[in-house]
């Protein structure tokens, strides 16, 4: 059987190396995108490719799937995870944050997705798995732009996979609560942010990166033919859909 090739974005650390490590343990060769250098990522993995660059960039993206198709021939799974996720009152929310924030989130997934589609169609099979959050449906006030980019993540998500369907692609949103990484504790987290969203939680207890694998390994397994414009909420009972 063909080995199976996957992109992942925002790789260099939290939820991304554990998604490109986890992948790698299932037999995907993995190549990641990344503002940052992935050093620790690539330690991980053997045969990685690092794309350091720029996920808003359309000629950077492009670059990078290039160089993906040449070192592995083609490309069948896609995790569009980078994102950021300022928390500020909404009326100091300046345009430029808000427009930070829309194309990290948003643009970045349609310009990587864009990109990968003609790959994942010339393999005949796909899955587009994109990063959402959990946040669309607890609504936290001080970050409008964020729970707006994420919604439209999820429209996005669901219009696609009407799209592609006839391709053998599919496309799924996986929307956690705050999970444990660098950047959430010295951001979101501190202060007291993980312990606000963990008394809104069942599960009483802060979400970690691998708490999140057995999903992601669930959507993009081949017997998940089926599975498809769905946003699969995992985040210790925070709110039920």
């Amino acid at each position: 059987m063909e080995t199976r090739t996957a992109l992942v974005t925002g790789a260099a650390q939290g939820l991304g190396r554990e998604f490109a490590v986890a992948l790698a343990g299932r037999g995907y060769r993995v190549a990641g995108l990344d503002l940052e250098p992935q050093s620790e990522t690539a330690e991980q993995i053997l045969d990685y490719v690092e794309l350091v660059g720029d996920a808003t960039d359309p000629g950077a993206v492009e670059e990078g799937l290039e160089q993906i198709v040449d070192r592995f021939g083609t490309l069948h799974v896609v995790v569009n995870n980078a994102g950021v996720y300022p928390a500020k009152p909404f009326e100091e929310t300046t345009l430029e944050d808000w427009r930070r924030v829309m194309r990290v989130n948003l643009e970045a997934p349609f310009l990587v997705t864009r990109a990968a589609l003609p790959y994942l169609k010339a393999a005949g099979w796909g899955r587009i798995v994109n990063i959402a959050s959990a946040a669309v449906l607890t609504a936290p006030p001080a970050m409008v732009p964020y729970v707006s980019s994420k919604m439209g993540l999820i429209g996005f998500t669901r219009s696609l996979a009407a799209a592609v369907a006839p391709y053998g692609i599919t496309v799924n949103a996986i929307a956690p609560s705050m999970v444990r990484t660098a950047t959430a504790e010295r951001t979101v987290g501190a202060d007291g942010g993980f312990e606000q969203v963990r008394s809104g939680q069942v599960v009483e207890r802060t979400q970690e990166p691998a708490d999140l694998v057995s999903t992601l390994l669930y959507v993009v397994d081949k017997g998940s033919d089926f599975l498809t414009g769905q946003t699969l909420n995992v985040s210790g009972g925070s709110a039920y859909l």
